[in-house]
């Protein structure tokens, strides 16, 4: 058969039932061979809107998205979704078509370096260079992005031997001596660490986007409760734990709360579980956590002592570690009363510093209130996807979500333009639930053109514009940082974004009256098809609790 056609039979025995993607020239073999394959496509307006699509789908569903560009600009379209997909370690194939293979070097039409642009950014690429090898390479793919520490895997597919015939065989086992990540973990090193959770006075378990893409929460939750231990989450490992609970201490970091900054800041010991100890958390690295010993679980050993050394190391999968440190813990007998102090002490901090905001005293709607309200109306049980900012921030401070893989956003890169192919992604992964986008006025036009794939396509998820006419965060670090110059932030009155919604075939609303937004939220949340709705907030609204850059924890500001 062709080889495409084998492209295809190899996507369909992975399980994929849907890809992201745009035609071009060198990749038209491919999408002839769609035509017959009975594998759902979605026509994007632009790569990087396929590739974070993709990321969204492959975020909420657990799944390996993927994700298809031609070459030349169709592959740098997509280098951002790549880069943003390794740094959050999502687990997507990016399919890009390349020039006719005598033509390579020439500077022909459309001829970039893929895999030289992408490598720094990929888990693993490869250039096919003989057509017989595209099954193997496929299935290589898949098996690289979903295992170990997940994350994106470019496949560049020369033109001329798309089109070539191949005698296809069906692969159907993965053998890759070079990668065999470690799973298990190390068995003394578990027996160490429940011996130090068992001692410790003021412990705090931390816990990063590596429980959500592990399928961990489970487990996290039963170690967490046995134990009584205080919880913490970075933003990417938001609805680990669920939230509110008595045991959860809200996010942590920059924007996180006191109570968790202060925990961590007067630890004993730190329990790091699938995070990386990067510089939102961390705040100044020298001053971070002084008193603490650190237990460190990673699946990836690259992370381990990166920027924090690991006092008792443990290399593997979370999922199967987690039972077994729970297992040694419970066979220790560790008494919970030793934890009464240290759980004072936390309550007091929850106390005199809770997380709250100043609210208007008339109709304007403050952009907390507003995350609140949405919070509300939605009862905690959508998926949230979000742009790039402050109103991210302020959706990871107030929105409560109490499982994993209902917070979709870019963490590691902070790409804006994200959130709204991000919700279109996991809508089409999870048709059955209601996804809502966290949008800002800056960000939201950044890839705003996926609106009319919404609309096309069917796909009903629902844009909140936390509307303050400033590229917000930005402005906020003018303020606070630069003596308020602000420079090149002020978005001002255009577009109109309800008539824009109309143009793109989708039902555009502006919200102004905080008496009666959640009314208003709750309607547009059951307005059918998809929905993009301005709301107007405070324009100089900051977001605190901060670390200011540069500091200790322990010296929040606001």
């Amino acid at each position: 058969m062709r080889a495409v056609d084998a492209v295809m039979e190899c996507l369909k025995a992975e399980g994929v039932d849907v890809v992201f993607g745009l035609p071009g020239g060198a990749n038209l073999p491919t999408y002839d061979a769609f035509y017959d394959a009975g594998i759902r496509h979605i026509l994007v307006r632009h790569e990087a809107g396929g590739g974070h699509a993709a990321e969204g789908y492959a975020k909420a569903t657990g799944k390996v998205g993927v994700s298809l560009g031609t070459s030349g600009p169709g592959a740098t379209n997509l280098v951002t979704p790549i880069m943003d997909a390794m740094m959050d370690s999502v687990p997507v194939v990016f399919l890009t078509g390349q020039i006719r293979t005598e033509l390579l070097g020439t500077d022909g039409f459309q001829e970039a370096d893929t895999i030289g642009i992408t490598m720094p950014a990929v888990k693993h690429s490869e250039m096919i260079v003989d057509p017989r090898d595209i099954p193997r390479a496929i299935h290589e793919a898949f098996h690289i992005a979903r295992s170990g520490r997940p994350g994106p895997v470019v496949l560049d597919i020369p033109v001329d031997l798309s089109r070539a015939d191949i005698a296809y065989q069906p692969v159907t086992a993965v053998n890759l001596p070079g990668y065999q990540p470690a799973v298990e973990g190390n068995a003394k090193q578990i027996r160490q660490a429940a011996k130090a959770l068992a001692a410790a006075k003021r412990p705090v378990l931390y816990v990063g986007g590596g429980v959500v893409s592990g399928d961990a929460a489970e487990e996290l939750r039963a170690l967490a409760l046995d134990g009584h231990f205080p919880v913490t989450a970075t933003l990417m490992g938001l609805g680990a734990f669920p939230a509110p609970h008595e045991q959860w201490l809200g996010m942590l970091g920059m924007h996180g709360t006191r109570a968790a900054n202060y925990a961590m800041d007067e630890a004993d010991l730190i329990c790091a579980i699938g995070a990386r100890f990067d510089d939102r958390i961390t705040g100044l690295l020298s001053e971070f956590a002084p008193s603490a010993k650190f237990i460190h679980i990673d699946v990836d050993p690259a992370e381990i002592s990166k920027n924090v050394p690991a006092h008792i190391p443990i290399i593997g999968d979370a999922k199967r570690i987690l039972p077994q440190l729970l297992e040694e813990y419970r066979e220790l007998g560790a008494e919970k009363a030793r934890l009464n102090e240290w759980w004072s002490r936390i309550d007091g901090w929850r106390a005199e510093h809770p997380l709250t905001y100043t609210d208007s005293t008339d109709s304007e709607i403050r952009p907390q209130f507003l995350l609140q309200s949405i919070c509300r109306a939605t009862g905690g049980d959508a998926i949230i996807t979000s742009d790039v900012g402050q109103h991210q921030m302020w959706t990871a401070q107030y929105y409560d979500f109490p499982q994993p893989r209902r917070w979709i956003n870019s963490g590691g890169l902070g790409t804006m333009g994200f959130g709204l192919p991000a919700a279109m992604g996991a809508k089409v992964g999870c048709p059955d639930q209601q996804v809502v986008c966290i949008a800002g006025d800056g960000s939201v036009q950044m890839n705003m053109q996926e609106l009319a794939t919404c609309a096309q396509e069917g796909i009903a998820i629902k844009v909140f514009i936390v509307n303050n006419g400033y590229l917000g965060m930005v402005r906020q670090w003018q303020e606070l940082f630069w003596d308020g110059r602000y420079s090149q932030v002020d978005m001002g009155k255009f577009p109109d974004f309800v008539k824009l919604a109309d143009a793109y075939g989708a039902t555009g609303m502006r919200l102004t009256d905080k008496n009666t937004l959640e009314d208003d939220v709750r309607a547009a949340l059951a307005t059918d098809g998809p929905v993009l709705v301005d709301v107007r907030v405070t324009p100089e609204e900051n977001v605190y609790p901060m670390i200011v850059p540069g500091e200790a924890a322990r010296n929040m500001v606001g």
